[in-house]
């Protein structure tokens, strides 16, 4: 891993209509994805994480929009190339991985003819080779007689091995970053597990940068290298993980901690974050943690506090860290 960015997202700000008023869903969203990487973008559900992935992707339908922000890859603003351009770069040279590989999957193809659409598509490959390529590709994701099934529905497989053929057509363009949208969501822990350690070993066999879109701090810990907690649709927190779970500098990623059970601490309460996450139609006009927060301050409640930058590349948006930031500069 080097501290080179190969992903840089500035300012992204997505909105979606509604009939009462816009919702923003991404507000100034900015983060770094550097070489070899694995990011980890955290939060509960409705924060904004997988707006923030299909935004970079440029999936954003009606009524969504991307309203302000650049994403830049490889000297290009992704928000910014004309579609036909960013429909090669899919696939391509960034891919995803969702987290329903049913609804990923089409029902009514074979999963070989799915990935060799794939190798078609991009010019990677075509005819026997695909074909080839494709079956080479189902046994590196370790799905038993590749060959044979290259031949099944989706709907023949159980739910580990359809997510194993998403990741196949995810990777098989040789993409220089994965997107993955809560890739084991939906499958038991013995699965999660063995999903998660494929990606890992892609990622490290293949020089992979990847951002995971996770609630699940357990996942966080033991795969990724760097976190941005998320909430309310803006960044609130980022840190190496190791620092973020050891020490957490704004008070909703200390919540989110308190939320999960900590192995050999049994003296440790697990203590839900009171509250709820606001409306993000009329969000609080300041810190949006604010109405929820333990050590809430007048001024908390009066103006949105900046994103301070501490020792150790770390940043949170919170007033507590200002000294903080001051002997850090």
């Amino acid at each position: 891993m080097t501290n080179s960015p190969v992903l840089e997202v500035e300012g992204l700000q997505t909105r979606f209509s509604t009939h009462r008023g816009p919702l923003v869903a991404a507000d100034s969203v900015s983060f770094e994805l550097r070489q070899g990487e694995t990011l980890a973008l955290v939060g509960e559900s409705g924060c904004g994480k997988s707006v923030t992935a299909t935004s970079i992707m440029r999936l954003i339908r009606p009524p969504g929009r991307i309203a302000a922000g650049r994403v830049l890859f490889g000297g290009d603003d992704l928000l910014q190339l004309p579609e036909r351009r960013m429909r090669h770069l899919r696939g391509q040279r960034i891919a995803m991985v969702f987290q329903d590989p049913l609804s990923t999957l089409n029902p009514a193809f074979t999963i070989g003819s799915q990935i060799i659409e794939s190798l078609r598509t991009h010019r990677v490959a075509k005819g026997r080779v695909a074909r080839e390529r494709a079956a080479d590709l189902l046994a590196a994701m370790g799905i038993p007689t590749p060959r044979e099934r290259l031949h099944s529905y989706p709907h023949e497989l159980s739910g580990g091995m359809r997510q194993r053929v998403t990741i196949a057509v995810a990777v098989s363009c040789s993409p220089e970053i994965i997107i993955a949208d809560e890739p084991t969501t939906a499958l038991d822990v013995t699965l999660q597990v063995q999903i998660m350690d494929l990606l890992a070993s892609l990622r490290a066999e293949r020089g992979l940068s990847m951002i995971l879109i996770t609630h699940d701090l357990g996942v966080v810990s033991h795969f990724c290298d760097r976190a941005a907690v998320m909430y309310a649709g803006r960044i609130v927190e980022s840190a190496p993980v190791a620092d973020l779970l050891a020490r957490p500098l704004h008070p909703y990623t200390e919540g989110l901690l308190q939320c999960v059970p900590r192995l050999g601490r049994p003296d440790l309460p697990v203590t839900p974050i009171e509250g709820a996450v606001p409306d993000l139609v009329s969000p609080p006009p300041a810190c949006r943690f604010a109405p929820r927060c333990p050590y809430v301050m007048p001024r908390c409640e009066q103006r949105e506090p900046p994103d301070y930058r501490l020792a150790g590349g770390r940043l949170a948006r919170c007033y507590l860290r200002e000294q903080d930031a001051e002997e850090a500069s």
